[in-house]
């Protein structure tokens, strides 16, 4: 029985597989027209995949293709690095190299050699040890020149950086101007991966689990696998895959879950901590461009993206969720402060409804009491690590975990890839709704929040939202930035009313 694989290529007779068909052609069109080319992805994206199926098309029309890792050779030395490039290149293509050779004299070799299509695949390129990698895109820039004379017909460079701005520039030693995009799967394809397990073992995912997997991983192909394995090892005798079993295994993704990716992902979030914290916890747009180190950095490791409007976005949801749980303040004992007052009777009324007033009142009582500063980390020195407007959404979010605690309530967060907003679900007494947290920022952003909030909450089929603002206390603010219930009709002429319960958090901006 196949199974969904989240380390390695795939080898299809064992794991669920999607041939990308397009994109194999897209490759082969390239290689045809003996282009040289790049490719540059995340980790996670199923290149290694992609180009085990490119390279057995490829060989089907009569090229031989050499598919090499130098993952682990940044620190190797130029007589190991040859030894490997030797061996490698002697095992797939069975030229005969002699031992006393250094890089200009191999690719000589090569572009002696007639009469054959060869197509040299070089992943993990930018572990080759910079000492020699410049000599090394010389030499194959040599060969580009002479391809039409010799068999090295094809050269792609593959890498999670963005090798374009290594390789491309006028005072490089090797210029290409093409680069394959290896996007993530579209939603079709992930329920067509998911569909071949469904197919062959006959356990069904239900509609919502595929689209909240498509969702949360935002299509990226590891994540992808990954949560559908840990859904299928997890209920194995299940006959379907419920909201319920996939609300379990993100729980353990957000919170158990040892993911190599994720750490790679909160290693350079913390090298941009502040960069990162304003996607999170403002709503700043921020132009995207390449060419700001800090945008680079985060975009090739898989964490931003372009929005499509010109502005920095998050890329995956889930991603977006540890970061936000990665930066919370656990150490400040501010939980247990906040539990010595709850008193669980006094937050419910005669019918067992929860009593939203008396909720945020105790709230706003506890914010008077201690301010926000204890939410804010700070490094050995004493200086502050986080922003402030972190603090003003953590305040919540301990409180309201502390109060839910007590009142045997649960609560989890959605997956939006929206910046500026924290959404989270509650779930007490039998009923469920919709809380966000933002900072007041204009009249124009706050009426537009309310709208966005119903919207929300009718695609999660909820019909109350609760809108938490926190306003500075020195403006004076237009009557129509008020505490109020409303109901709005989302979308404008559906029918369908959700319950928008606004209230305002008021704080001194000049004390936090």
């Amino acid at each position: 029985m196949k199974e969904f694989n989240t380390s390695g290529p795939n080898i299809a007779e064992q794991h669920y597989t999607i041939e990308r068909i397009g994109l194999i052609n897209k490759g082969i069109k390239l290689v045809e027209k003996e282009r040289y080319f790049t490719i540059w992805a995340p980790r996670q994206t199923g290149k290694s995949t992609y180009f085990g199926q490119l390279g057995k098309s490829l060989e089907k029309i009569g090229y031989k293709v050499a598919h090499i890792n130098f993952e682990n050779y940044k620190n190797a030395s130029l007589d190991s690095f040859l030894y490997c490039l030797l061996g490698e290149l002697q095992n797939f293509w069975n030229i005969e190299f002699s031992k006393d050779i250094d890089l200009a004299k191999i690719f000589q070799i090569i572009s002696e050699t007639k009469n054959q299509k060869f197509v040299l695949i070089i992943d993990e390129v930018e572990g080759i040890n910079k000492e020699y990698f410049n000599d090394f895109l010389h030499s194959i820039r040599n060969a580009y020149h002479s391809r039409q004379n010799h068999s090295l017909k094809s050269v792609i460079l593959v890498g999670v950086s963005n090798i374009v701005g290594v390789v491309s520039d006028n005072a490089s030693p090797f210029n290409i101007a093409d680069n394959l995009n290896v996007p993530y799967f579209t939603d079709n394809e992930v329920y067509e991966l998911l569909g071949q397990h469904e197919t062959e073992t006959g356990q069904l995912f239900e509609e919502k689990v595929k689209q909240k997997i498509s969702q949360i991983t935002a299509n990226q192909p590891g994540l992808v696998n990954g949560f559908a394995m840990k859904l299928v090892e997890d209920n194995p005798d299940t006959k379907i895959l419920t909201y319920n079993d996939y609300l379990k295994v993100e729980d353990w993704y957000l919170r158990i879950a040892i993911d190599k990716n994720f750490a790679n992902i909160l290693n350079k979030a913390k090298e941009e901590r502040k960069f990162v914290e304003r996607l999170l916890f403002t709503e700043d747009q921020i132009p995207f461009d390449i060419d700001r180190e800090s945008i680079k950095l985060l975009h090739t490791n898989g964490l931003i993206k372009d929005d499509g409007n010109g502005f920095v976005t998050f890329w995956v949801p889930f991603y977006k969720k540890r970061l936000y749980k990665a930066f919370y303040p656990y150490t400040n004992g501010e939980q247990s402060v906040i539990t010595r007052t709850i008193y669980s009777p006094d937050y419910f009324t005669e019918e067992g409804d929860l009593k939203l007033e008396k909720l945020i009142t105790t709230y706003k009582e506890y914010v008077k009491r201690r301010g926000f500063n204890v939410f804010r980390e700070k490094d050995e020195k004493g200086n502050y690590l986080s922003l402030r407007e972190a603090a003003l959404i953590y305040s919540f979010e301990t409180y309201i975990n502390a109060t839910m605690q007590e009142l045997k309530g649960k609560i989890y967060r959605e997956a939006n890839t929206g910046l500026g907003k924290s959404d989270m679900i509650i779930n007490i007494a039998n009923n469920e709704f919709l809380i966000e947290t933002k900072i007041f920022y204009s009249p124009g952003s706050f009426e537009d929040g309310k709208k966005q909030l119903a919207y929300y909450c009718k695609s999660l089929g909820l019909n109350k939202g609760l809108y938490l603002v926190f306003c500075p206390n020195d403006i004076k603010y237009p009557k129509t930035i008020k505490e109020q219930t409303e109901a709005i009709e989302s979308p404008a002429g559906s029918g369908y009313l959700v319950e928008i319960i606004t209230y305002l958090i008021e704080f001194d901006e000049s004390k936090w």
